[in-house]
C-alpha cells in the first residue's frame, strides 16, 4: 500500500463537502432573495431590484415557429437522429486480438432558432414594460413530436439534407411564452425614457434577472429543497471519507461509528454559521435596499424642492392676496420644510393641486409660458415621487416583517437592526400607463 494513502479519502470527503456547502449556501441565498423581495403592483415599481407577478402582453405579439401560437418569446429545435454499427479490434493481456462489435446512436441538431421583443406584464393596477434580453427564461413547453419522413412536417419545418447514418426521425420541440401567460418576473427596474414610468431590463449590477412561467412558491421551493438535499449530501460525504480510511486500513466500520457521527456533526455545525452569515447578510442587504429605495425618493424630493419657490416667484406676480390663494401659497411653502419618515415635522404631501388650483383661478398663468413649464415638471416629478414612495413602502414593509419572524427575528437582534417607518401616501398619484392591445385573429384549425 503506498504511504500516506489513508490521508486521501477523508480529504476527498472534506473537499466534496465543502463544494456541497457552497452550493447548498448558494441555493439558500437566491431563496432568501426571492422571499426577502415583496411583490410589488406594476403602479408601484421604481428604480432598483424588484419582483412583479402578471401576464404577459404586447400591441404586436410574435408567431411561434412550430406551433404558430402568439407568444412574447418562443425557441424552437429540429433534432435527427442518427445510428451506426462500430467494429473495433482489441488487445487483450495476452496479446490476443479480438473483434468487438457495438452500436451508437443519438440526436444531433439540424436547425433551431428562436425570438423575443419588449412585452408588457399586466395585473389588476396597470402595465410594466419588460425588456428580456438577458434574462434567464423558463417558458412553457408549446409543441413536441416526432416523426418520421412520411410526416409532412419532417420537411416543411426540417432541413431537406439528411445528416450521416440518419435513420429519418426528427424530434421538433419549441418552448414559449404565449400570450397571457402568468408569469414571475425579478429583475431591475430603471425609469423609461420615453414617459414617468418604469421599465425591468437586464443589469449586470443585479444578482438575478428571472422571467418563469413557474410560480414564486414553486421557484423558493425548489432552491430549498436543493439547500437541504446539498447539506445532507455534505454530510455525508465528509462521514464517507473517514469510513474509506478506516477501509483502507482494515479498521472495522461497525465501532468506528462515533467518528462518522463527529464528522457529521462537525458539517452541520459548519453548515449551522454558514446559515447564520447567510440570513445575516440577506438582512443586510435587505436594508441596503430600504436605504436605497429611499434615497430614490429624496433624489425627488430635492428636485421638487428647487421648483417650489420658483413657481412661488411666478404665481406671487399675479396674486392680489385672497385669502384662499395665500393659504395655498402657504401649503407651498410648508413642504420646503417636510421632514423624512419618522423624523419630527411637517410630512411630505403632493402640491400639483394645489398648482392646478391656481391656474384655474387666474386664468392668465396658463398664458405664461414659465409657469406652464415648472407646472409640468412640478406634476411628473411628483409621479415619480409616488412611483418611488410605492417601492419604498413596499420593501420597507417586507423588511419589517422580516425583522419580526423567527428566526430572522434572533439574527436581527444581534445585529440590532430597526424598524423602518414608512411614508405616507399624502395624495401623490402616478399617471397610468395606457397600452391598447390588439385581439389575437383565432388560429384556423385542422
Amino acid at each position: 500500500m503506498p504511504e500516506h494513502l489513508e490521508i486521501w479519502p477523508p480529504f476527498a470527503g472534506v473537499l466534496f463537502a465543502l463544494l456541497c456547502l457552497i452550493s447548498a449556501l448558494r441555493s439558500g441565498k437566491r431563496r432568501r432573495l426571492i422571499d426577502n423581495l415583496p411583490t410589488c403592483k406594476t403602479t408601484g415599481v421604481f428604480i432598483g431590484l424588484v419582483e412583479v407577478k402578471g401576464q404577459a402582453e404586447t400591441p404586436e405579439p410574435l408567431l411561434s415557429f412550430l406551433a404558430e401560437s402568439p407568444c412574447v418569446f418562443f425557441q424552437w429545435l429540429v433534432e435527427e437522429h442518427w445510428s451506426r454499427t462500430v467494429v473495433e479490434t482489441e488487445t487483450d493481456s495476452d496479446g490476443k486480438s479480438r473483434t468487438v462489435v457495438r452500436r451508437e446512436s443519438g440526436w444531433t441538431t439540424v436547425a433551431r432558432g428562436g425570438e423575443m421583443g419588449p412585452f408588457y406584464l399586466q395585473d389588476d393596477c396597470g402595465y410594466l414594460l419588460v425588456r428580456p434580453e438577458g434574462a434567464k427564461i423558463e417558458p412553457l413547453t408549446i409543441f413536441d413530436k416526432t416523426c418520421s419522413r412520411s410526416d409532412p412536417l419532417y420537411y416543411s419545418k426540417g432541413p431537406e439534407g439528411a445528416i450521416a447514418d440518419s435513420d429519418h426521425r426528427r424530434h421538433f420541440g419549441e418552448v414559449a411564452i404565449p400570450l397571457h401567460t402568468a408569469l414571475y418576473i425579478m429583475g431591475q427596474a430603471r425609469e423609461r425614457s420615453d414617459i414617468v414610468a418604469a421599465e425591468i431590463a437586464a443589469d449586470k449590477s443585479a444578482p438575478m434577472f428571472l422571467i418563469s412561467t413557474r410560480s414564486e412558491e414553486r421557484i423558493s421551493g425548489s432552491y430549498n429543497q436543493s439547500f437541504w438535499l446539498v447539506n445532507i449530501l455534505g454530510a455525508i460525504l465528509v462521514a464517507a471519507g473517514f469510513w474509506g480510511r478506516d477501509r483502507i486500513l482494515g479498521l472495522d466500520p461497525a465501532v468506528r461509528w462515533p467518528v462518522y457521527a463527529a464528522a457529521a456533526l462537525g458539517y452541520v455545525v459548519v453548515s449551522s454559521l454558514g446559515w447564520f452569515w447567510m440570513v445575516y447578510n440577506s438582512l443586510i442587504e435587505l436594508r441596503q435596499r430600504v436605504r436605497q429605495a429611499w434615497s430614490l425618493v429624496d433624489v425627488q424630493l430635492k428636485r421638487r424642492h428647487d421648483l417650489i419657490p420658483n413657481l412661488l416667484g411666478v404665481v406671487q406676480g399675479f396674486s392680489d392676496y385672497e385669502a384662499t390663494l395665500q393659504k395655498q401659497l402657504a401649503e407651498m411653502r410648508g413642504q420646503l420644510q417636510a421632514t423624512p419618515p419618522g423624523v419630527t415635522g411637517p410630512d411630505y404631501s403632493a402640491v400639483q393641486n394645489c398648482v392646478i388650483a391656481i391656474s384655474e383661478r387666474y386664468p392668465e398663468l396658463k398664458a405664461n409660458r414659465l409657469f406652464l413649464k415648472l407646472q409640468q415638471n412640478l406634476i411628473d416629478t411628483e409621479q415619480r415621487i409616488a412611483l418611488a414612495r410605492g417601492y419604498f413602502n413596499e420593501i420597507a414593509t417586507h423588511y419589517n416583517t422580516r425583522l419580526e419572524k423567527i428566526p430572522d427575528r434572533f439574527v436581527a437582534a444581534v445585529a440590532t437592526m430597526q424598524q423602518q417607518p414608512l411614508m405616507a401616501a399624502n395624495d401623490f398619484e402616478r399617471a397610468a400607463v395606457k397600452v391598447e392591445f390588439e385581439t389575437a385573429a383565432p388560429q384556423p384549425t385542422a
